[in-house]
């Protein structure tokens, strides 16, 4: 699967190494393209999943402020919920095309 933005690849990895959460899909860290994610200031906290970071896409086409975010450290019992450890994995916001 590939996360698409402004005709450039955000990411791309087989959809079984990706987690489906809420409706989302998180790529795995190693799939995301070098140097197009920026750490973002926005806070945010999910109930049951904790802390976000979230990130703006940058590519030499443009910017698109809080596009993406990720659960660096999530809360333990999230694991059961989703399945796996998704520690890292990287959602898109919509305007990113992911398929």
């Amino acid at each position: 699967m590939r996360a698409v933005w402004s005709d450039h690849v955000i990411a791309e990895a087989p959809e079984e190494d990706l987690v489906r959460i809420e409706g989302n899909w998180y790529f795995p860290p190693s799939s995301i393209a070098e140097g197009v994610l920026e750490s973002s200031d926005t806070p945010y906290t999910c109930a049951w999943k904790g802390a976000a970071q979230y990130f703006s896409i940058a590519t030499p086409d443009g910017r698109f402020e809080d596009g993406a975010w990720s659960y660096p450290s999530p809360y333990p019992g999230s694991f059961e919920r989703v399945g796996r450890d998704y520690s890292g994995f990287v959602a898109f916001s919509p305007g990113v095309e992911v398929g």
